[in-house]
């Protein structure tokens, strides 16, 4: 029997940018869509901060390499708030050979948790000071609704800037 991933990951080469999340939340699982939520900040702030040209809905992720953006998550197989998750559901070991393949210029993960999951080690949000491959990876505030405490749009506006900073990669 094969297994079919919550959400497709949205990656191939030449992305100068992939978001990595922990794992879809209910909402995104149920509508098939990354960061669906309508609390979710995720796709007005990745307009706001000008990777993309325009708001996108949540439906319209697939469009993301268009803009030289991918999408994953930790976990493929489960769904839900990181407190409901089994222990064993990021596959951390996968994300980096997806990681390596494909080679982005930048992985960003979309909360410390993801972040700090994915390194095996307490992580503060901006640039870190490791690589998978030749990726370079940054840690934002997750744009969940239940973290608006720890909300801070600046942090994504350094990604950007980081993105748009480096040279292009494999044209389009």
């Amino acid at each position: 029997m094969t297994e079919l991933f919550v959400l497709p990951d949205v990656l191939e080469h030449g992305l100068s940018l992939v978001f990595c999340g922990t794992a879809a939340g209910t909402r995104s699982a149920q509508d098939r869509a990354y960061y669906a939520h309508p609390g979710n900040m995720f796709w007005r702030t990745v307009f706001a901060i000008g990777l993309t040209p325009r708001l996108l809905a949540p439906a319209e992720f697939p469009l993301m390499p268009a803009f030289g953006l991918g999408l994953t998550d930790l976990s493929k197989f489960h769904y839900g708030n990181d407190s409901e998750l089994p222990s064993d559901a990021f596959d951390i070991a996968a994300l980096r050979a997806k990681i390596e393949t494909f080679s982005p210029r930048v992985l960003a993960f979309t909360s410390k948790h993801a972040g700090a999951s994915a390194l095996g080690k307490p992580v503060a949000c901006g640039l870190q000071p490791t690589t998978f491959g030749s990726t370079q990876l940054f840690v934002l505030p997750s744009p969940s609704g239940q973290a608006r405490r720890s909300w801070n749009t600046g942090i994504w506006q350094e990604l950007a800037d980081v993105v748009r900073a480096q040279p292009p990669g494999i044209e389009r």
